[in-house]
């Protein structure tokens, strides 16, 4: 109990509880705030420690493997992994098809790093927990983020096991996970997104799938926090704003990646058609089945990016 001192009306005194009170709070926020880039900084420090053990620089990119493309890994020259139950502040992977691992690789003569594994909502994780291996990487310094993920398909030519690079997102879904204090150690309290999926990534990876005559589309993403499969309805919505591929990931990634200054890129694997599209049930085996027959597409047109870019 505050004593009230003679002469201290009630008024005053509510002022001085409610300043008092607001300064607690900010000294709250504050101090989770730091906690959050302290646990940034502890991950990306064993990241690096682990790393020079093996390699004298940290990659500049890395690719973020979605459901059912962990056989990827075998495209590369693996120099070390590090699972992700090793690495501090890491969350722990739960669905089928992710490996949970960090790996340090080489792909076309480049060092790379590889996400064999996501984070996602619907695991129970908050999207500060989805997005903390992007801030990590981002303090590593790498700079351009490759996102795949494996998604229902909503326009009218495309076909289970078609490839869809990504030009822009919808994330009316989606709580920002730039909620909160900023992180202006990272980038501004309100970023431009405008170009977060870059220009030239989107006309490079049409330039590669040309190459390598492989079927792409290039759409719009939308994303849904699962892990339910959208309704009939809501893909019929989805539809009508112009969405070409739907799925539980990649834009909580792709939104905290662009405002640390990422050039991104991003690739969705059609695995089923959504809902009231196709008139069969959604399973997740149909799902892992799809990204297995698309592999070696996806694989093909990731390992052609990487060389060009």
């Amino acid at each position: 109990m505050i004593a009230r001192r003679k002469g201290v009306t009630s008024h005053v005194l509510a002022d001085h509880v409610r300043s008092t009170r607001i300064v607690v709070e900010r000294i709250n926020k504050t101090m989770i705030e730091n906690d959050y880039l302290d646990r940034i900084e502890l991950a990306a420090k064993y990241i690096s420690n682990v790393c020079s053990n093996f390699a004298s620089i940290i990659p500049s990119i890395c690719i973020v493997l979605g459901s059912g493309l962990a056989p990827f890994a075998s495209m590369c020259e693996v120099v070390t992994s590090i699972p992700y139950s090793d690495i501090p502040g890491f969350p722990q992977v739960t669905v089928p098809g992710h490996e949970g691992r960090l790996i340090l690789g080489k792909l076309s003569g480049k060092d790379v790093f590889l996400m064999s594994g996501r984070f996602h909502y619907y695991e129970g994780n908050d999207y500060k927990a989805c997005t903390f291996y992007v801030r990590v990487l981002a303090s590593l310094g790498v700079s351009s983020l490759f996102l795949t993920n494996a998604a229902g398909g909503l326009l009218k030519d495309m076909e289970p096991a078609d490839l869809m690079v990504i030009s822009d997102h919808l994330s009316f879904n989606c709580d920002s996970p730039l909620r909160g204090e900023n992180l202006s150690k990272f980038g501004p309290r309100f970023p431009d997104q405008t170009n977060v999926y870059d220009k030239d990534y989107v006309k490079l990876l049409h330039e590669c799938a040309q190459e390598l005559s492989i079927r792409v589309h290039n759409g719009v993403y939308s994303y849904s926090k699962g892990p339910q499969y959208e309704t009939p309805a809501e893909i019929y919505a989805l539809k009508q704003l112009g969405v070409g591929a739907v799925g539980m990931s990649t834009v909580p990634e792709a939104i905290v990646a662009s405002h640390c200054g990422m050039k991104v890129a991003a690739v969705s694997c059609i695995t089923n058609l959504a809902a009231g599209i196709s008139l069969n049930p959604i399973s997740h085996n149909e799902v892992l089945e799809n990204a297995s027959k698309a592999s070696s597409n996806s694989c093909a047109l990731v390992k052609k990016f990487i060389e060009r870019i």
